[in-house]
């Protein structure tokens, strides 16, 4: 985990930017997108090591972009989040290769918490 970068992708703007804020105090180099295919390209191009994604978003869910990013960059961590507490998503985000699942609202001790394992699982 050197490269420092990660990609919040959500379809609320108040969330990427809150979520801007807390990373980038904690070092971080954030990049943001409002939807799934722009998050693609910009992985394309920036190819952060982490995202955090949001699952329920209009056009391309987070499930379908979480399964297209392990597919074309299978060593990108991507942690899911989602204020639709429902167990069959954590499941099948986890069945699909997700790192972490965080539940909304947004607790930034909990993404503490799954950047801490990325790190530890990393090493």
């Amino acid at each position: 985990m050197a490269d420092k970068k990660i990609l919040v992708v959500d379809d609320e703007e108040g969330i990427r930017r809150v979520l801007r804020l807390s990373l980038s105090e904690s070092g971080y180099r954030v990049l943001t997108a409002g939807t799934a295919t722009d998050a693609l390209e910009i992985i394309r191009v920036e190819r952060p090591p982490i995202v955090l994604a949001d699952i329920i978003m209009p056009g391309m869910d987070g499930i379908e972009l979480l399964q297209r990013i392990k597919k074309e960059n299978p060593d990108t961590e991507v942690i899911m989040m989602t204020g639709d507490v429902d167990g069959e998503l954590a499941v099948n985000s986890l069945r699909c290769d997700a790192a972490d699942f965080i539940a909304k609202p947004i607790s930034y001790g909990a993404i503490e918490t799954a950047l801490k394992r990325l790190r530890t699982r990393s090493r």
